[in-house]
């Protein structure tokens, strides 16, 4: 068989999951520059650069969710296609035990983690033939937070803020500009489209999806549909959502359209939405020997340049320094806006915990405590753990129980990406709490605020889901709802609403 054939998938497994790739890594260069000096967005972005160095320099998971391995593997007439396979999955099982990926694959009826990302359904590979004497492997990592922001159109539909999306290619662009707007900062923006016009379901969404693996400065051979991509690049930026949904200059670096046929009663509009964490590599095989002759994406060759000049995120002065447990009057005096530093116990909590804790007492005392949407990457240490990522998860899951959790334990502070619901709003306000977005994907930056880790509960439920007691020191965050009704979030809906009525016409 192929000697090397292993050993090449897993460094495309570890370098996809570390290093995001140049034209990415440009675009995320072009945001920082854009974003004025000293605002939210700008702030976010900077975090955003330290993060990337990060996580190259550590080899590290640049986001703790590696999300859903995604392989296209193209292999010449007559390779034994069952053996790469099976050497494919064991690459992504070794990735997953050396902790450069996060253990995500999750049976669908028990909830049972299987600790290895192996499962009926993980990773996905799909296989394809040429007739070239190489074997091209690519593989896309697409954490669950933008993977949730997809959406799927049957036009003609009916458009908050747009009207009518006809099966036009005016009705196309609209649909994009309203899946864009809808994911806010849900989807880690500032982020990138794939996008499929036509097909069925099924085959609309593995299209769009596939426009992802287009590098972001290319240029669609379809000049109809480089028109759309190009008309919304220009306009999509000024609904003013910007990165993490703070407000700003850039909320999309990237637009790719294909089209497939369709039906004549189905003309679906899928949209496959990627984060800022745009995890995108691929390689060039030696058919005979397995090894990289080459990669994509990226040459090796040339030195990787630094997101940053400088020490990353510097303070002002204004910053708020929090230490747990934490008084409502301390929280009360909180307003949205501010820019917090956190220190001392925290716990995380994720969907399996927030729905153990509206049957069960909770395995600590909360009352007082730090509650952080996060599913950390964690290594066993000696005796004990370590965390190697933990970035912010999206928190919007968690609106059905949080409101009830802040009431009944005493939580003080929530702390996640993508802002909450109207009832968490209403938790907030009437028990003294407030939300703290932190950085999405900022998965080595803010590892590096975690002291260590005194303890975990309810690990049966895997590790991501499981609840981490961390000791953490100036773990920073923006105050986004507070504990007197007000919401970033909200706010920036709203007027983000505005901008898109007015850019859709």
């Amino acid at each position: 068989m192929l000697p090397s054939f292993f050993e090449s998938v897993l460094q495309l497994v570890v370098r996809t999951s570390t290093d995001l790739p140049p034209d990415v890594r440009a675009a995320m260069k072009t945001a920082r520059d854009a974003e004025p000096d000293g605002t939210r967005s700008s702030q976010a972005l900077t975090i955003i650069a330290q993060n990337i160095d990060l996580a190259v320099d550590t080899e590290g998971a640049i986001c703790q969710d590696t999300g859903m391995p995604t392989f296209e593997v193209k292999t010449p007439v007559g390779a034994n296609q069952l053996w790469m396979r099976r050497q494919i999955r064991d690459a992504v099982a070794e990735a997953t035990r050396r902790g450069k990926l996060r253990p995500n694959s999750v049976d669908s009826i028990t909830g049972v983690n299987s600790g290895d990302n192996l499962g009926p359904g993980t990773p996905i590979i799909h296989f394809d033939q040429w007739e070239r004497d190489a074997i091209e492997i690519k593989l896309i990592l697409k954490g669950g937070g933008c993977e949730n922001t997809n959406a799927q159109y049957a036009l003609p539909v009916e458009l908050p803020h747009l009207g009518r999306a006809d099966r036009t290619l005016d009705g196309v662009r609209k649909c994009i500009l309203h899946a864009v707007w809808n994911a806010q900062g849900k989807g880690c923006a500032p982020g990138a489209v794939g996008v499929c016009v036509g097909g069925d379901r099924t085959s609309g969404y593995t299209h769009a999806k596939e426009q992802l693996f287009r590098t972001l400065d290319d240029v669609n051979e379809d000049p109809r549909l480089a028109e759309v991509e190009a008309s919304i690049m220009s306009t999509v930026n000024d609904l003013d959502i910007g990165t993490m949904g703070f407000g700003g200059k850039v909320t999309l670096i990237g637009c790719k359209i294909g089209a497939l046929n369709r039906l004549p009663a189905s003309f679906f509009v899928s949209v496959a939405y990627d984060c800022w964490a745009f995890r995108r590599l691929g390689v060039e095989l030696n058919a005979s020997t397995g090894a990289i002759d080459h990669w994509l994406y990226r040459d090796p060759s040339h030195p990787i340049i630094p997101m940053l000049d400088q020490a990353g995120f510097t303070r002002t002065g204004r910053e708020v320094t929090l230490r747990t447990p934490l008084s409502e009057d301390t929280v009360r005096s909180l307003k949205v806006g501010d820019l917090v530093f956190v220190s001392g116990r925290m716990f995380t909590g994720r969907d399996a915990v927030h729905s153990y804790l509206m049957k069960h007492e909770p395995p600590v005392d909360l009352r007082g405590s730090v509650l952080y949407h996060c599913g950390p990457v964690v290594v066993k240490d000696g005796g004990g753990w370590r965390v190697t990522a933990a970035g912010p998860t999206t928190s919007i899951r968690e609106e059905p129980y949080q409101g009830e959790i802040i009431r009944r334990y005493g939580v003080r502070v929530v702390i996640g990406k993508g802002g909450m619901g109207a009832k968490t709003l209403d938790a907030l306000k009437e028990h003294g709490a407030v939300y703290l977005n932190a950085v999405g994907g900022a998965a080595q930056f803010y590892a590096r605020s975690i002291k260590r880790v005194d303890g975990v509960s309810l690990l049966d439920f895997g590790t991501p889901e499981a609840m981490w007691h961390l000791a953490v020191e100036d773990f920073p965050a923006i105050v986004t709802m507070d504990a007197h009704g007000n919401s970033l979030h909200k706010d920036i809906e709203k007027t983000s609403g505005e901008h898109l009525e007015a850019i859709g016409v």
